[in-house]
């Protein structure tokens, strides 16, 4: 199998696709979180309708993704997920620079994202490509920790 990577849209029919995906991504949260993390219980034949997924792939298999949606003057990244057997390669970082151009190209004032309190490594990955702590609230039995980067 060919290790080259692809980014395309995704469509209904990656419906269930997207859900093995993040059932996997997310899997490693469970034991540590109350509740099953909030993109484990999406109904992604609606959520596709609804929002962007764009799909990288490596060869022909799945192997991350991420969601957005613009919410007032910023582009709300919804979900960023990356198969567990492909963590650590870059392909997360490469979804969100995905992400900065997208909010370059709607003319939006910068990212949103919100992540669990108990994920600290997503949040020193987030902050460490320039996301900032604005708050944090209550959420789905946790704290969620709500981050915005600004447009360059």
């Amino acid at each position: 199998m060919s290790d080259a990577t692809t980014l395309r849209t995704a469509g209904p029919a990656d419906a269930a696709a997207i859900h093995e995906l993040v059932q996997s991504a997310y899997a490693k949260w469970l034991p540590i979180a109350a509740r099953p993390p909030l993109p484990m219980t999406v109904d992604y034949d609606v959520a596709v309708k609804a929002h962007r997924f764009d799909l990288l792939f490596v060869g022909d298999r799945l192997a991350a993704l991420i969601e957005t949606t613009p919410q007032g003057g910023d582009l709300l990244i919804v979900n960023v997920a990356v198969r567990p057997d492909q963590q650590g390669r870059g392909h997360g970082v490469r979804l969100l620079r995905l992400a900065e151009d997208l909010a370059a190209e709607a003319g939006l004032a910068g990212l949103r994202l919100y992540t669990n309190k108990l994920f600290t490594e997503n949040i020193r990955l987030y902050a460490s490509l320039g996301y900032a702590i604005e708050s944090e609230d209550a959420a789905n039995g946790g704290v969620r920790v709500n981050m915005r980067k600004p447009r360059a």
